[in-house]
């Protein structure tokens, strides 16, 4: 019987930057021209955003909030390296990378031998944290075995699963696993497990219309246009379910890894794209904490998609496997921002 590690955390692209570019993000939604006037003076701000934001453009406190997401990495890693995983699942969406116009899978398990993977092209244009350029390769191993194991044992079980040995559109892997990857090796000491990527359609109604990102203030994209809506949190939570059976019956000692932010600004149109729906991530921390389940499960996707919360569709797998192996956090910490696009959180569940 295979032994199961729980690990959430996030993929928040900003890291790979320097701090002076963390509040990017807010600063391009100040640019855009739908932005109504008012809100392009930091004096019609919530207070904790303005006091975020501060005379430097966020410089310091972004230094702050890098501070405590690595040493959250560097925890999550020392996790890791005492379980010794044989092999680490991790969720991640796809943002209009690997899968395209041509097919947007529910759900993808990337079954690859190894993959070589490079930094986006925007994390090199700019200085990146590790000052590493467009020729700097990772070579990530990957489990082709399991990956074969764990989809048949998901269409066993009921669940309409794809598969893939080789990518489509995105050589390497898409930001969402490889940030994950290069944030657990932040120190760069090198990452030896064998990575199994779980594509979710986390953008589900914006993957194709707005690409995976955000949308234009001053000319959204009309109901008409969008895409076909993603998985719900109930189904992502049965298919994490799934997985945890299909893993705890399996020869490898197995990491499941969530990695996302939770709300994000900019799809949080209520709040104009400027920060994220802090009240909805707060309320679903204090449920995870206390190993509140069926509050997750409850939980509408017009909800998610209301609060800006579409990629913490990767949190409902996590929360649908601990669920099913009878789990509560072990440790969890939750972090608020409303200057540097989303809030995150880490959490620990061990066997």
């Amino acid at each position: 019987m295979g032994e199961i590690l729980g690990l959430g955390l996030t993929h928040y692209p900003p890291l790979v930057g320097r701090d002076e570019n963390m509040a990017g993000i807010l600063r391009t939604i100040l640019r855009d021209p739908g932005l109504p006037e008012r809100y392009r003076d930091p004096a019609n701000w919530p207070a904790p955003m303005r006091r975020e934001y501060g005379d430097d453009g966020g410089t310091a406190s972004a230094a702050a909030h890098r501070a405590w997401l690595v040493r959250h990495f560097r925890d999550a890693r020392k996790t890791l390296d005492d379980f010794r995983p044989d092999v680490v699942v991790i969720w991640g969406d796809d943002q209009h990378e690997n899968f395209t116009d041509d097919v947007i899978p529910p759900f993808c398990v990337l079954a690859y031998d190894a993959v070589e993977a490079r930094h986006r092209k925007r994390d090199v244009e700019t200085p990146n944290v590790w000052g590493e350029g467009p020729d700097t390769v990772f070579r990530i191993t990957g489990h082709r075995e399991a990956g074969k194991y764990l989809t048949r044992r998901l269409l066993e079980q009921g669940v309409d699963m794809a598969y893939a040995y080789r990518p489509l559109h995105h050589a390497g892997l898409a930001h969402a696993f490889l940030n994950t990857v290069m944030f657990l090796d932040y120190d760069r000491r090198g990452f030896p497990y064998p990575v199994l990527a779980f594509q979710v359609n986390c953008y589900g109604r914006r993957v194709i219309a707005q690409r995976g990102y955000r949308s234009s203030l001053e000319h959204p994209v009309a109901e008409a246009d969008l895409d076909p809506p993603s998985p719900t949190p109930k189904r992502c939570m049965e298919v994490g379910a799934a997985t945890a059976r299909a893993m705890r019956e399996s020869p490898w000692r197995t990491a499941l890894i969530a990695s996302s932010s939770w709300s994000h600004a900019f799809l949080t149109d209520k709040h104009h794209q400027l920060y994220p729906d802090i009240e909805a991530d707060r309320r679903l921390y204090e449920s995870l904490r206390v190993g509140d389940y069926e509050t997750w499960r409850k939980t509408p996707l017009a909800s998610i998609e209301e609060s800006g919360q579409q990629e913490m569709l990767n949190w409902y797998m996590l929360a649908g496997a601990m669920e099913e192996l009878g789990r509560k956090p072990d440790t969890c910490d939750f972090v608020e921002t409303w200057s540097f696009n989303s809030n995150k959180c880490f959490a620990v569940f061990t066997p």
